[in-house]
């Protein structure tokens, strides 16, 4: 007898606007925004929503330009990011929100936080840094760079420079299952768009101070994590003061798909002692 696949327990739902934005939205109570990085999908979070969502209202973005979210004219500016987290926070009604980012989604919750301090009840700064030209060398940013736009602009799909860099940034121990959820979250990229973040992001030269961070901080890496390491986490806890610091036995870059148990049951524990701050 066939059987039914279960059904997600999460519904999508669409933030009006230009250009709209999709969330997949799930749960009651303050609400927990998730966004991912730059080769990513609101469906990164999918390990999260169901284990948060009895104490959050969890909404799971894709960023302009990627998944079921809407495309833009011209050229990307990073800080459109948080434009957009703005008219999300306004069309859940809530005055502030636990904000938790994975990579560039890290970096667009700081630059949030900088511009709306007001609007941010705690920090949730995974796989991250505090700017690429604080962490990375210029040779490093060129590679970066390199292995993400060289095959798309020879005429390449996404899904096809996805297993490279997927290499790259998967924990060297982490499963097949977690490496293939990277590689079919980068494929449903849109080409020009993924081109326009990728130039916008490694260009970019400001960023915000994260010693002017005032909120609470959990800050998340993976030991493993070969893109944004573990000492960038360590320079970062000790510029944002009173930050803590979770690592994630054997993940990478991807830590909250390749240790979703370890991530959820610590993450969520922090967050549940700061849940009032956004009621």
């Amino acid at each position: 007898m066939a059987t039914t696949a279960p059904q997600p327990t999460w519904t999508t739902e669409y933030i009006p606007g230009d250009p709209r934005i999709a969330v997949d939205k799930q749960g009651s109570g303050p609400l927990l925004v998730m966004m991912h990085g730059i080769g990513g999908h609101r469906s990164n979070w999918h390990d999260q929503l169901p284990e948060f969502a009895p104490h959050f209202t969890v909404v799971a973005w894709d960023a302009r330009g990627y998944g079921n979210s809407g495309d833009y004219d011209g050229e990307l500016d990073p800080r459109d990011f948080s434009k957009d987290l703005l008219r999300l926070l306004d069309h859940y009604g809530a005055k502030k929100a636990h904000i938790m980012g994975l990579s560039m989604g890290g970096m667009i919750a700081q630059d949030f936080y900088s511009m709306h301090p007001e609007r941010v009840a705690t920090l949730v700064l995974c796989d991250t840094s505090d700017g690429l030209s604080r962490s990375r060398t210029p040779a490093e940013i060129e590679e970066f760079v390199r292995l993400r736009t060289a095959p798309l602009l020879a005429g390449k799909e996404p899904k096809d420079m996805a297993p490279a860099v997927a290499d790259t940034l998967i924990g060297r121990k982490s499963s097949r299952e977690s490496w293939q959820r990277l590689v079919d979250s980068m494929s449903m990229l849109h080409k020009e768009m993924y081109i326009k973040t990728v130039r916008a992001n490694t260009k970019r030269s400001e960023y915000p101070d994260a010693s002017n961070i005032q909120v609470p901080t959990l800050l998340v890496f993976g030991e493993d994590d070969r893109l944004t390491t573990p000492e960038v986490g360590r320079k970062m806890h000790a510029k944002i003061k009173g930050s803590e610091s979770l690592l994630i036995p054997t993940a990478g870059h991807l830590s909250n798909i390749e240790q979703p148990v370890f991530f959820n049951e610590h993450v969520l524990g922090w967050l549940l002692q700061r849940r009032a701050l956004a009621l």
